[in-house]
């Protein structure tokens, strides 16, 4: 696949960034692209290893090597094919996935891997510029029809599956657009919306239909959807935040990061009123001028960190509980694992300006008299034990205006729909399904709502699995669910 000796001759090469003083000023994408010859250029690294370990690496199983090659060769067009073979949104994946496929390349052993999240945004964005990407509905309708509840990554890629295999699906949004964590959550920097836009409209044009403002279980009755549908997916995603229950949590400042997040994806765009993720109005939330304490070091936080830094804060400290990763690959994260958190990295955010700081434990949020936010009293910790230990004499206090919480999220939101539904849940308090289906005959859940907070690649992966098992259980579903109690069986013995 590719040129065999293309890795020994050709560099790595990824699509590039803006100057940080450049793309601060604004809320557009900032990646340079390649040009062409160079995408095809690193498609030609990609060896003919005996085992291609990216296919593993990636929850998609995207058939790399055969796309790297179709692009070494200019067969853009086999590219695309094969690629969507596995990725129903590569435009997605292509911007934000961390990549756990180049983990595993094989050419990592030796040198930097393949460039593959490069070759793969290319592929699509060619795709798009080139008119390859027009609607493809289905030529025969089954006669079913399945409400999807959710349109972030994972009920996207059911609702498209299930397009594709003909049933008839209406996709319900409780938001005003839609596009769920990628529209409200993730920055425009990252990922533009008119990429989620164009998407949603493509599907809207090959037969899915899109009902926003209608949260089920609110203002749309649970009764409707078991009424005029044959199945029902779940796909509402993790959107309880973990709290920090510590004294002072109640002062006018403290903020769930993806509040913010989400609060300024709608300013962005320009909706009316300012909205919460959860499509409620709320207060105006800005990091204009104030000194900005993000408490927790994953990609959220990163999100708050770039966005604080646009909106003009004074500064911005990222803190995180656990301690400094280690440089590089340890006996932990062994090739060809994707080592995530486990390994130190710095996020394009990150890289703006922001300061960062581990082992940090938050004991107490400071109030000034009138309640909003000064500081937050705070100690180190020694994680030397294998669990985290106070160290002696290390309180300190940082000063702040505005705190954000990213701390992750803890499961699906339980009242109305859930709770209507009558769904099981697991003992993290996700919704319990096993291959998707749950404990009440015809609903499915897939995604964060079932698996937990995770990836947006592990999301498609989901959706595009819990599709084949609605689309078997309409086909058979006396016979699926049989197969479902047999294999439930055979787990618990």
């Amino acid at each position: 696949m590719g040129k065999e000796t293309g890795f020994k001759e050709f560099d790595r090469k990824t699509f590039g960034y803006k100057p940080v003083e450049e793309r601060v000023k604004g809320y557009s994408e900032f990646m340079i692209p390649l040009t062409q010859a160079e995408v095809e250029t690193q498609g030609a690294r990609c060896m003919n290893c005996g085992v291609p370990f990216c296919h593993s690496g990636c929850p998609l199983g995207n058939i790399i090597p055969d796309f790297n090659d179709y692009v070494y060769r200019r067969r853009w067009d086999k590219a695309l094919e094969s690629l969507r073979s596995t990725n129903n949104f590569p435009e997605f994946t292509g911007r934000i996935c961390p990549a756990p496929c180049e983990s595993a390349c094989v050419v990592g052993l030796v040198k930097p891997p393949v460039a593959i999240k490069t070759v793969e945004l290319a592929i699509i964005e060619h795709a798009w510029a080139n008119g390859l990407m027009s609607p493809k509905p289905p030529h025969k309708r089954t006669g079913k029809r399945v409400a999807v509840v959710g349109s972030g990554p994972s009920g996207l890629a059911a609702a498209d599956q299930l397009n594709k295999a003909g049933h008839s699906v209406t996709v319900f949004e409780r938001a005003e657009k839609v596009g769920g964590l990628m529209r409200y959550g993730i920055p425009d920097f990252k990922l533009d919306k008119n990429v989620v836009q164009r998407r949603a409209d493509l599907m809207a044009e090959e037969g899915v239909v899109f009902r926003t403002l209608a949260n089920v279980g609110v203002n749309v009755p649970v009764s409707e959807l078991r009424q005029n549908f044959d199945a029902i997916v779940l796909t509402g995603g993790s959107t309880q935040p973990r709290d920090l229950p510590i004294p002072g949590r109640e002062g006018k400042g403290v903020h769930p990061a993806m509040e913010f997040l989400a609060q300024n994806n709608h300013r962005v765009a320009k909706l009316e009123g300012l909205r919460n993720q959860r499509g409620e109005k709320v207060e105006e939330i800005l990091a204009t001028g104030k000194r900005v304490l993000v408490i927790g070091g994953g990609d959220t936080g990163s999100d708050c960190v770039g966005t604080s830094i646009r909106q003009g804060a004074k500064s911005v400290l990222q803190v995180e509980l656990l301690p400094k990763p280690p440089e590089g690959r340890t006996e932990r994260t062994p090739w060809p694992t994707h080592p995530g958190p486990a390994m130190f990295s710095t996020s394009t955010s990150q890289a703006e300006g922001c300061e960062r700081d581990w082992s940090v434990q938050s004991k107490e949020i400071l109030r000034d008299k009138d309640g909003n936010v000064k500081g937050v009293r705070a100690v180190k910790l020694d994680w030397s034990k294998g669990k985290p230990e106070e160290v002696p004499g290390s309180e300190y206090v940082i000063e702040c205006e505005l705190v954000l919480l990213a701390m992750g999220f803890l499961h699906p939101e339980h009242k109305f729909m859930l709770e209507e539904l009558g769904v099981d849940l697991d003992e993290r308090g996700n919704v319990k399904a096993a291959n998707h289906a749950t404990s009440v005959d015809g609903v499915f859940a897939a995604g964060d709502m079932r698996r937990g907070q995770s990836l947006v690649v592990w999301a498609i992966s989901e959706g595009r699995e819990c599709a084949r098992a609605v689309d078997a259980w309409l086909n058979n579903g006396a016979s699926y669910l049989a197969a479902k109690a047999s294999s439930l069986c055979q787990a618990k013995t």
